[in-house]
């Protein structure tokens, strides 16, 4: 190529330039340097025909060329930053904040855990800090573990479609239930492990009622120790201590009253000390009121039969509260219905901060 036959470069320049120019954003400014200076664009093409050129022809072509170049060049990265400054203005004016308008709470200051976890989390904290571990067992139980090993005999009212929910009938003619206590968990833990034994169950239990301080599911957690030296003076001071830390008060009279459970003997009913003097108010720890929170009792000497355990060498002691009922007492709640209707007002009112985990040492409801 000679220097005769180069196009004229100014009106390449002006092309170029009005193509740069009119690049209506990043995309096609890039398709005009490919075009321009590419490995085949227009102007890459004029510095390979230097090599062809004599030397007296390069002296006046490579510098015009070069020229065009790095022009081209000063005016793509000014249209470049043209284009992101108009980008920028664009996202900016789209995505303008209202400083006018409330933060917006993160998921963890917005979300709130249910009152059921938050007592669930309480009472392992507290039992815990005694020395006793978690067990846990099915929701669907046989009648083995349900009734027969915890000495309910064949006929006894539990058993019937009025209180437990039953399955269809199998084959044999057996059928399954949901649990109706967490006791078959205790059942399990002393067929499994070897005394001494120390557990709570807490869990979902079943029976056929529902008003307003019954649902046909509800939560009870259940304690139990056997060991060889296990008597109603360990149970009492246990049950004496979880009151003091559960309902946070510094002391707390308890009112044993005799009572009967197939699975205890003896069996006994639990009151606590409480005032009841303010309306849709309870106080625990003082006043003159009494109410009942739980049963108890030695575990019978039949249970501990069924359980593979010999009663003249092991002896132990059990008891049960429900979780729901210990929640509204201690948390002011009313109904029992609204613990499972979803209610997101009224999580928001009675639920608690999840990174607000309850411990004995920093507060179990702050």
């Amino acid at each position: 190529m000679s220097v005769a036959a180069l196009p004229d470069l100014d009106a390449l320049e002006r092309e170029l330039s009005a193509a740069i120019a009119d690049a209506a954003d990043e995309a096609g400014l890039e398709a005009v340097r490919i075009a321009a200076l590419g490995k085949k664009g227009s102007v890459s093409e004029l510095l390979k025909g230097l090599g062809a050129m004599s030397a007296d022809e390069r002296k006046t072509a490579g510098p015009a060329i070069n020229g065009l170049r790095d022009r081209l060049n000063e005016a793509l990265s000014a249209r470049r930053a043209d284009l992101k400054a108009a980008a920028l203005a664009q996202r900016l004016e789209t995505e303008r904040v209202d400083v006018t308008l409330p933060v917006r709470e993160t998921p963890a200051e917005l979300g709130r855990v249910h009152p059921i976890s938050q007592v669930i989390d309480e009472l392992t904290a507290i039992f815990a800090d005694m020395g006793f571990s978690v067990a846990e067992g099915p929701d669907i139980e046989d009648d083995f573990h349900n009734f027969t090993a915890l000495n309910f005999p064949e006929g006894h009212p539990a058993r019937e479609m009025h209180d437990t929910f039953y399955l269809p009938t199998k084959e044999d003619g057996s059928r399954l239930v949901l649990r109706t206590h967490t006791s078959p968990v205790q059942v399990r833990t002393m067929l499994a492990k070897k005394p001494p034994i120390r557990v709570i169950c807490p869990g979902r239990t079943y029976r056929s009622d529902s008003d307003q301080t019954h649902t046909p599911m509800f939560h009870q957690v259940e304690g139990l120790v056997i060991d060889k030296g296990a008597n109603l003076g360990h149970l009492k001071w246990i049950l004496e201590e979880f009151c003091k830390a559960f309902f946070e008060v510094d002391n707390v009279k308890m009112r044993f009253r005799p009572s009967f459970f197939p699975f205890t003997e003896p069996s006994m009913e639990v009151d606590i000390q409480c005032d009841r003097s303010r309306p849709g108010e309870i106080r625990f720890g003082e006043g003159n009121d009494w109410l009942e929170i739980l049963g108890c009792g030695m575990v019978h000497p039949n249970v501990l039969k069924n359980c593979g355990l010999d009663p003249d060498e092991y002896q132990g002691f059990a008891w049960g509260m429900g979780i729901d009922r210990i929640a509204m007492l201690k948390y002011g709640m009313p109904d029992l219905r609204a613990f499972f209707e979803a209610d997101v007002r009224w999580l928001s009112h009675y639920g608690f901060r999840p990174l607000d985990f309850p411990t004995l040492a920093g507060g179990l409801s702050a």
